[in-house]
C-alpha cells in the first residue's frame, strides 16, 4: 500500500486512450504572433475598408404585380349583363378560387371593346402561377403540334422536368412532350394564340442549339488509355481548352474500351483526330516488359495519388500498369518505345525500394504504453523522422516500421528503447473471477476499482458483460500487479461467502425506513456495514427489499427489517368507524379539542371525511389496542348525543359473504332501509360469528330482525353434499341443452355445480339446497353414474349412403355424439366394406341415447330435399356477406347446406358444358329472353329438410338488395354525412345498408340507399327521423337567435361583467343566453347584445338592469390617503382589501403607480357605508404615518455621524472598472487605454508589438 508521503504515479497516465478527450490546450494550442500592422503597411487598412465598407446592401422588393389583357375574341365567359345586379358571376368565382389557392390579389374590369383586363399582385412565384391559371381558365385555348427530334426532348424537358415547368410558367401554355414508348416526334403545346407562339419560339431554339453538337464513341483498349491522357491529364485538359468539346475517360477502375466526345462538330472532330492519331502511333510503336515487385512496395512505384506513375510517364514516356490492390498479382507491365522501356523500369526499381521496412518485437499489451499518453512517443519519434510511417497491429507483438532506409534504422533503435525500458519496469497478468462479482469490484460509480488503481498505479482492465469474460487484466508496475492481484482475490473470496436474501416489506413503509433524507437507512447501513441493502424503484409498486453481504451479517440485518416490519405494522392498524355525519362536528369539538384529546389519550391518528364528502367513515390509525380505545371514544360520543343502541347477532361465519352479498349490496339494501345503521362483519381472517348493529333502538330491531330472517334463509338453502363422476360422463349427465340436470333440479330443488375448465378437481360435482332436496339429487345422480359405469355394446344398422356424413370432417359429428353421451365409442364400416352394421361401446343410457342421437340424423338425412334458389349472380356477393357472414348464419339457423354457383367464365373464352356461353349466347343464336329458363350461374341449390329448406329461401330472398330513393333538404345533406363522413359511416355500418348523398356541386335532394329491403325501411326509417330531428333543432335555432340591445354606459360594463366575469357567466347560464359587450373600436360603445330566447333574453336584461340600478343608487368618493400606507391597506396578495370591501359592502379603486395623482383613492358604494369606509383609511393612514414618524426620528439619533446624510465622504470608487470571470482571459482590462478600447473615428497608432484583443490562451 502507498503511504500518504510517497505518491503513486498511476500507469494510467503513461498510456495512450484513444476515447479519453484531448486538453483545451491541446486541441486548440496557442496561435504564433500575429503579424503587425507595420509588417503590411497602410495600405491594408485601405484594402480593409474598401472591401468592409463600400458593399452596399442590396434590396429587392418580394411582391410584383403583373397586368394582361385578354381579348374579347379570345375571352372564354362573355358575360354582357346577363346576370343580375349583385350575383357572381362564373369568372368572378373562378378567380375567388385562385386568389385563395395561390395567396394573390386579383382584379377585373371589363373596357368598351369588351376586352378583359386582368391586374394580379402578390409574391413572383404566386404571381406566375395565378397568370397561368387564370390564362387557362378564362381564356379560350388553342393547340399546335411541332416536329421536333426525340433526341433532343431530354434537353427541352431539363433536369427532373424543371426547365419544362419553366417554360409553361413563363409562357402561360401546357406542353406536352410524348413518352420514350410513343416512338412519336410531335410536341403538342396548348394555350393562347401569343403564348403558343413564345413557347414555339423557344422550343425550336433549344432544338437548333442541340443540332449543332456531335457525339462520338471512339473504340480504344483500356491499355493506350494513359498514352491519350498523358501525364496529369494534360493532353485532355489542353484539348478541351482548344475545343470546347467534352471528353469523357473511363476511371481506372472501370475495365472499358471505349473514350466518349461530345460538343459542338468541329471541336468534336478535332479531338477524335487526336485521339486516334496517338492510339495508331502508340499501338505500332509500342512493346511491353513485365517485372516482378513486392506486393507491399507497388504503393510506392504508384504514389500519392498515382504521382509515381504519372512521373515515369513524364519523364520516359512509358505507361507503367500496377495490378488492383485487391488483387494477389505481383506482376507490374511497362508498355512504351523498346528504348524507352530501360530507363522508365530504373524508375520503377528505384521507387519500389525507396521505402524498406523493419520489425521491432514488442508484446501487444506494451503498444499503448509504447504509443504513450496522447500519442506523445510515437509523435516524439515521427516528428525527429518524418519520412518513417510506424504501425501497430492489434494482435500481433510486432511494430512495424517503414520509410527511406538511414532514417528507419535510428527509429527502430529508438522503439527498440523505449520497449526495453518498459519491459524492465512493468508487467501484467490475469485473474481469472466470475463474471457475476465484476460489478462488486468495480463498486458504485467504479469506487472500488478506482481506490486500488490509485493505491498501486496499476491499469486494471475488466471485460464487459457483453464479452461473457472472467478474465481480469491487471498491468503496471511488477509489485503494483501482484499488489492488486491480491486484493482482487481477496475481494472475489470474500464475495463468495455472500449470499443475497430477500425480505417483503409493504411498499408504503418503505419511506418510512429509509427516513428523511435518508437518515433511517443511514442508520441500518452503519450498523450493518457489511450488508448492501436495495429498495425498489417507487414506480414498480413491489414489496422485495434485497439484502446482500456475508451470510451472518445478513440473517442479522434480516432479523432487524422484519422486526421493524413488525413494529410497522402494529403500529399501523386502520379501523373504520362509522359515525352518523351530523354527529362529525361534535367528535371534532370546539377548535378541535375533542378530537385532539382522543388522538393524544390514544396515539392515534384520526382522519375524519371532508365536509362535501358523503362518506361517514372516521379512519383511525395506531397500534391496535390504542385504535380500539379511539373507536371507543368515539362511538361513545355518538351514543351520548343520541338514541343510539348496540345489538350483537351470533351469525355463522360461512353464511357472512352470502349475506354481504356481490360488493355489499345485501347488506348495504338493509343499512338504507333501516334508516341508515351501521352494520359491523368480523374483519378479513377474523372467524368470529359475531355481528354488530348500531343505530337507533327501532331501526336496530328491524335490521336485526331481517339479519336472523336472512341468515335463516341461506342457512336452510345452503346444505351441500358432493358426487363424483369421470369428466367424460358430465355432458351426458348436464344432458343435451341440459335436459338431463333440469329434470334432477326441478325434481328435487337442488341446485347441481358442475367444475368449471379452471377448477383443478374436474371430478367433484357440488349439489346445494336444503337437506332432503340434496339428498334426493344426490340418489339421482348416483344413480345415472351407476348406470354410466356399467359399459355394454350395441350394434344398429345405417343405410351406406349416409356413412359419409358421419365420418365426413375428421368425424366431427361422431366426436359431438361422444361428447353428449359419455364418452361412447362408435364404429362405422372401413371404406370398402359393404355393411351397413355400426357398433357403440359405452355405458347402456349412453348407448340408448346416442343410437336414438344417430336414428335422429338418419331421418333428417333421408327427409332432405333440394330446392333451387334464382338470384342474379350479380347480387351473390352480397347475399353471402362479409366473409360469407350471412349464410353461415343462415346454414346455423335452419340447419340446411348452401351451395352458390361458380363464377361465369368472362365473355366466352370458353364454352360451358353445356354448351352456351356465358354471355347469353347458344350455338351462336340469342334465345328469347321470355323464354329462357333461370341461367346456371343464378341458382343456388339448397339441402336439408323440406320446411327449413323454405325457412332459408326466404331468408336467402330478403338479402337481396334493393334500392330506394328519399327527398331530403339540400341544406340537411352536410349534417347527414357528419364530419368527415362520419355520421354517415356509422349510419351505414349500423343498418348494413349503402347510402348515397349526391355532390354538393350538382344541388339534388334524392337519397339513395341500398340493401337487403329490412334494412333498407330501418335505415330510411332513420334517416326521416334524423331530418325530423334536424326541423326541430332548426326551428329551435331560429327561436334562440331572437336578440335584443340594451344601452348601458360602458362605465357600469365592468360592474356588469364582475371580477374575471363571475356576474356575467351566472346571468348567461342561469338564462342560457349569449351576451355580447362592445369592442374598443366600436361606434355603439353603450350598447350590450343579448342573444337567445326571446323570455331568455327579456330576463336577462332585467337582471343587468337591476344591477346597473344598483351601481346608479351608489355614490363614489375621493380620498387622499398617502401612497406610503397603500400597500398597508391593500395586504398581501389583496387580502386586507378584499375583507375591507367585504365589511363595509364598498368597491375601492387604487391609482396606477404611473398615476399624476398617486395619494387619490376612489370608494363606490351606499352613501354611508363609502363614509365609513372613508374614516376607517383616514384612521389607518394617522396610525400609519405617526410610526414612520417616529421611526425616522429613532433611526437620526440612532445613526453615527459618518453615516448621515452629508455626514461624511462619499465610497471610493471601485478601481476595477469592468471584468468578466470565468473565461480564458482573467486579466482585468484597463479601460483607460485608448489602445484597447478606442473611440470611434479615432485615429492611435499601431501597437507592432501584438495584434488587439486578449493575450493568447495560457499566457499573461
Amino acid at each position: 500500500m502507498a503511504t500518504n508521503e510517497e505518491v503513486v504515479r498511476n500507469v494510467d497516465a503513461e498510456a495512450y486512450d484513444p476515447d479519453k478527450p484531448q486538453q483545451y490546450g491541446e486541441a486548440f494550442p496557442p496561435l504564433a504572433p500575429a503579424a503587425t500592422f507595420g509588417a503590411v503597411g497602410p495600405n491594408l487598412n485601405v484594402a480593409m475598408e474598401k472591401t468592409i465598407w463600400s458593399n452596399k446592401m442590396t434590396m429587392k422588393t418580394s411582391t410584383c404585380t403583373q397586368v394582361f389583357t385578354v381579348p374579347m375574341e379570345e375571352r372564354r365567359y362573355k358575360e354582357f349583363n346577363e346576370q343580375s345586379f349583385g350575383d357572381e358571376t362564373d369568372q368572378a368565382k373562378i378567380c375567388k378560387e385562385i386568389m385563395a389557392r395561390n395567396n394573390v390579389s386579383i382584379e377585373m374590369s371589363c373596357a368598351k371593346d369588351q376586352s378583359l383586363t386582368v391586374v394580379i399582385h402578390g409574391k413572383d412565384q404566386n404571381v406566375m402561377k395565378a397568370r397561368r391559371e387564370i390564362v387557362s381558365r378564362l381564356q379560350t385555348q388553342a393547340n399546335t403540334l411541332l416536329k421536333i427530334p426525340r433526341e433532343h426532348h431530354r434537353f427541352i424537358l431539363g433536369k427532373s422536368g424543371k426547365k419544362l415547368q419553366e417554360l409553361e410558367l413563363a409562357t402561360q401554355t401546357k406542353i406536352t412532350i410524348p413518352r420514350p414508348e410513343e416512338n412519336s416526334d410531335m410536341i403538342k403545346i396548348t394555350g393562347t394564340k401569343e403564348g403558343i407562339d413564345k413557347a414555339r419560339h423557344e422550343i425550336q431554339i433549344t432544338s437548333d442549339e442541340q443540332a449543332k453538337l456531335a457525339f462520338e464513341r471512339l473504340p480504344v483498349p483500356k491499355v493506350y488509355h494513359p498514352f491519350i491522357c498523358g501525364p496529369k491529364n494534360d493532353n485532355i485538359k489542353k484539348w478541351i481548352e482548344e475545343t470546347g468539346a467534352k471528353i469523357h475517360m473511363p476511371p481506372p477502375s472501370v475495365m472499358k474500351d471505349e473514350i466518349v466526345v461530345s460538343g459542338e462538330v468541329e471541336g468534336v472532330l478535332k479531338c477524335k483526330a487526336n485521339i486516334m492519331k496517338i492510339y495508331e502511333e502508340k499501338k505500332r510503336k509500342c512493346q511491353t516488359v513485365s517485372v516482378e515487385v513486392r506486393k507491399s512496395q507497388h504503393k510506392y512505384i504508384i504514389g500519392p495519388r498515382g504521382n509515381g506513375v504519372h512521373e515515369i510517364l513524364a519523364a520516359t514516356g512509358v505507361s507503367v500498369e500496377v495490378p488492383p490492390v485487391d488483387s494477389s498479382l505481383e506482376t507490374i507491365t511497362l508498355r512504351g518505345e523498346q528504348d524507352k522501356l530501360g530507363p522508365a523500369l530504373t524508375m520503377v526499381y528505384s521507387k519500389a525500394n525507396s521505402v524498406v521496412f523493419a520489425e521491432v518485437m514488442a508484446a501487444t499489451w506494451l503498444h499503448k504504453y509504447v504509443i504513450g499518453r496522447q500519442g506523445a512517443n510515437v509523435r516524439r519519434i515521427t516528428e525527429q523522422f518524418s519520412k518513417v510511417h510506424i504501425e501497430f497491429t492489434d494482435g500481433a507483438d510486432k511494430i512495424i516500421v517503414e520509410g527511406p532506409p538511414e532514417e528507419v534504422e535510428s527509429a527502430v533503435k529508438e522503439l527498440e528503447a523505449v520497449v526495453k525500458d518498459l519491459q524492465s519496469r512493468m508487467d501484467f497478468t490475469e485473474v481469472n473471477i466470475d463474471q457475476r462479482f465484476h460489478k462488486h469490484i468495480i463498486g458504485k460509480a467504479g469506487q472500488n476499482i478506482t481506490r486500488i488503481k490509485n493505491d498501486t498505479g496499476v491499469s486494471i482492465k475488466i471485460p464487459s458483460d457483453t464479452e461473457h469474460s472472467n478474465i481480469i487484466r491487471i498491468e503496471g508496475d511488477p509489485k503494483g500487479v501482484i499488489q492488486a492481484k491480491e486484493e482482487l482475490m481477496e475481494m472475489a473470496q470474500r464475495m463468495e461467502n455472500e449470499k443475497s436474501k430477500d425480505i417483503l416489506i409493504e411498499q408504503r413503509f418503505h419511506r418510512s425506513i429509509i427516513g428523511a433524507r435518508g437518515e433511517n437507512i443511514r442508520e441500518i447501513r452503519d450498523r450493518f456495514n457489511q450488508v448492501q441493502i436495495t429498495f425498489p424503484d417507487p414506480g414498480k409498486k413491489s414489496d422485495i427489499v434485497t439484502l446482500r453481504g456475508p451470510k451472518n451479517d445478513v440473517d442479522k440485518c434480516f432479523k432487524h427489517l422484519s422486526q421493524l416490519q413488525q413494529d410497522m405494522v402494529a403500529s399501523n392498524y386502520q379501523a373504520h368507524v362509522h359515525i352518523f355525519k351530523d354527529f362529525h362536528k361534535n367528535v371534532i369539538g370546539k377548535g378541535g379539542a375533542t378530537i385532539r384529546k382522543i388522538r393524544e389519550d390514544t396515539n392515534t391518528k384520526i382522519d375524519l371525511p371532508s365536509e362535501d364528502s358523503e362518506s361517514d367513515v372516521i379512519l383511525i390509525t395506531g397500534k391496535k389496542a390504542d385504535v380500539e380505545a379511539a373507536r371507543a371514544q368515539i362511538e361513545a360520543i355518538q351514543k351520548d348525543l343520541a338514541n343510539i343502541k348496540e345489538a350483537v347477532v351470533t351469525i355463522p361465519h360461512k353464511l357472512h359473504n352470502s349475506i354481504i352479498g356481490a360488493k355489499g349490496r345485501l347488506i348495504r339494501a338493509i343499512m338504507e332501509e333501516c334508516g341508515g345503521v351501521i352494520i359491523r362483519f368480523p374483519s378479513e381472517g377474523n372467524v368470529s360469528d359475531k355481528v354488530i348493529i348500531r343505530g337507533p333502538t327501532a331501526d336496530v330491531e328491524n335490521a336485526k330482525s331481517q339479519l336472523m330472517e336472512l341468515a335463516s334463509e341461506k342457512q336452510q338453502s345452503s346444505f351441500t353434499a358432493e358426487v363424483r363422476a369421470k369428466p367424460e360422463y358430465h355432458r351426458f349427465l348436464i344432458g343435451r341443452g341440459g335436459t338431463n340436470i333440469r329434470k334432477v333440479r326441478e325434481k328435487t330443488g337442488a341446485r347441481v355445480i358442475f367444475p368449471s375448465s379452471e377448477d383443478q378437481d374436474q371430478e367433484l360435482i357440488s349439489i346445494i339446497g336444503k337437506k332432503e332436496s340434496v339428498d334426493m339429487a344426490k340418489v339421482e345422480l348416483e344413480g345415472l353414474i351407476k348406470n354410466l359405469d356399467n359399459i355394454v355394446e350395441g350394434e344398429m344398422n345405417v343405410d351406406p349412403k349416409h356413412h359419409r356424413h358421419f365420418v365426413a370432417r375428421r368425424g366431427e359429428v361422431l366426436r359431438q355424439i361422444a361428447e353428449q353421451y359419455g364418452g361412447v365409442t362408435v364404429s362405422f364400416p372401413r371404406s370398402g366394406v359393404k355393411s351397413d352394421r355400426v357398433v357403440i361401446k359405452g355405458s347402456k343410457d349412453c348407448v340408448e341415447g346416442a343410437k336414438k342421437r344417430i336414428q335422429e340424423i338418419v331421418s333428417d338425412l333421408d327427409s332432405q330435399v333440394t330446392m333451387d334458389c334464382v338470384i342474379q349472380q350479380h347480387h351473390h356477393r352480397t347475399v353471402m356477406g362479409t366473409r360469407g357472414s350471412n349464410v353461415q348464419e343462415i346454414t346455423r339457423n335452419y340447419d340446411v347446406g348452401i351451395k352458390f354457383p361458380e363464377r361465369p367464365i368472362a365473355n366466352g373464352d370458353k364454352e360451358n358444358k353445356d354448351g352456351g356461353m356465358v354471355n347469353g349466347e347458344v350455338n351462336g343464336e340469342m334465345q328469347n329472353s321470355s323464354d329462357q329458363s333461370p341461367k346456371k350461374n343464378d341458382i343456388i341449390v339448397i339441402t336439408g329438410k323440406l320446411e327449413n329448406c323454405e325457412q332459408a329461401k326466404e331468408a336467402l330472398l330478403a338479402l337481396v338488395p334493393i334500392t330506394d330513393e328519399m327527398t331530403i333538404r339540400y341544406d340537411f345533406h352536410r349534417f347527414i354525412i357528419g364530419q368527415q363522413g362520419k355520421d354517415v359511416r356509422r349510419m351505414m355500418k349500423e343498418y348494413d345498408v349503402n347510402i348515397s348523398i349526391p355532390p354538393a356541386m350538382d344541388h339534388c335532394e334524392t337519397v339513395k340507399v341500398t340493401g337487403p329491403p329490412a334494412n333498407v325501411r330501418r335505415a330510411l326509417a332513420a334517416l326521416s327521423d334524423r331530418c325530423e330531428e334536424l326541423e326541430r333543432e332548426m326551428e329551435d335555432r331560429e327561436l334562440k337567435s331572437f336578440q335584443l340591445t340594451i344601452e348601458v354606459d360602458n362605465s357600469l360594463h365592468p360592474k356588469i361583467i364582475g371580477r374575471r366575469g363571475a356576474v356575467i357567466s351566472k346571468i348567461r347560464k342561469d338564462h342560457d343566453v349569449n351576451i355580447q359587450f362592445p369592442n374598443r373600436d366600436d361606434s355603439a360603445q353603450n350598447t350590450i347584445t343579448i342573444t337567445g330566447y326571446e323570455k331568455a333574453t327579456q330576463a336577462a336584461k332585467e337582471d343587468i338592469l337591476k344591477i346597473v340600478q344598483e351601481y346608479e343608487e351608489m355614490v363614489t368618493m375621493e380620498c387622499t390617503v398617502d401612497h406610503r400606507v397603500h400597500p398597508r391597506i391593500i395586504g398581501a396578495r389583496g387580502r386586507n382589501i378584499r375583507k375591507l370591501m367585504e365589511q363595509f359592502k364598498v368597491d375601492v379603486r387604487f391609482p396606477r403607480s404611473e398615476s399624476d395623482h398617486p395619494d387619490l383613492i376612489f370608494i363606490t358604494g351606499a352613501e354611508e357605508a363609502v363614509a365609513e369606509c372613508q374614516d376607517y383609511l383616514l384612521n389607518i393612514e394617522e396610525e400609519f404615518l405617526q410610526d414612520v414618524i417616529d421611526q425616522e426620528a429613532m433611526r437620526q439619533l440612532t445613526q453615527p455621524p459618518s453615516r448621515q446624510v452629508g455626514g461624511g465622504k462619499g465610497q471610493p470608487e471601485s478601481k476595477h472598472g469592468f471584468v468578466v470571470t470565468g473565461a480564458p482571459w482573467h486579466v482585468v482590462p484597463d479601460t483607460t487605454s485608448v489602445e484597447e478600447f478606442p473611440s470611434f473615428g479615432a485615429v492611435t497608432n499601431p501597437n507592432p508589438g501584438h495584434a488587439w484583443g486578449p493575450p493568447a490562451f495560457g499566457k499573461k
